[in-house]
């Protein structure tokens, strides 16, 4: 068996707490787990990607160009951007909320996430995305995108282990002041993704 998950988004969106909870719920499901970040020059809105490499196939971190089952994008450009380690038939789940660069070239074009993920859902028809931004923040928080996402990925089935996996680590893993909310943000994406919610939709 083996399982890769890459997930890409931008500096203070929770990259790291996404991944570090999807392995250890791995490892609690028993599989073997290997994982690896890569962090752009800048910690805030700067490009933050992490590998998670589940199974016995494993060989090295980083995920290899067309090898990744699962694309979860906090940011619609970096999904865009990380779209060359996605696999054939793999998987996107992809945030509809848009963080502008912090800053950028004179002469570059404005930044236009309706054009990319109108690019996407033409690519992958079937992605799941919506404004998991503002899902968060109604459940109390908008940095809580990142656990929300990881509720619509086990809620929809892309995950190689359960949703109460994933739960059970979130309260070991998740401060007690924040538990609370965080468990709103995950569960409320479980529900908005619920048979009769149309995959590949906004909301």
């Amino acid at each position: 068996m083996k399982y890769d998950i890459l997930i890409a988004g931008v500096g203070g969106q929770g990259v790291v707490l996404a991944s570090r909870m999807l392995a250890l719920a791995a490892m609690k499901a028993g599989f073997r787990v290997s994982t690896a970040e890569t962090i752009g020059m800048s910690q805030r809105e700067g490009s933050v990607s992490s590998h998670i490499r589940i199974g016995d196939e494993i060989s090295g971190s980083l995920i290899p160009a067309g090898q990744a089952d699962l694309l979860i994008g906090l940011e619609p450009a970096e999904t865009v951007r990380n779209l060359p380690f996605l696999k054939k038939g793999g998987k996107i789940l992809s945030n509809s909320h848009a963080i502008a660069p912090a800053s950028k070239p004179p002469g570059s074009p404005e930044y236009a996430p309706e054009a990319l993920l109108a690019f996407l859902k033409a690519l992958i028809p079937d992605m799941l995305c919506l404004d998991f931004t503002r899902l968060a923040e109604e459940a109390g928080t908008y940095r809580a995108a990142n656990v929300a996402m990881l509720g619509a990925a086990a809620g929809a089935g892309m995950l190689p282990f359960s949703k109460e996996t994933i739960l059970s680590v979130l309260e070991t893993e998740i401060p007690e002041k924040h538990r609370a909310v965080n468990r709103a943000a995950f569960e409320g994406a479980i529900e908005k993704i619920k048979p009769g919610t149309l995959i590949g939709n906004r909301r």
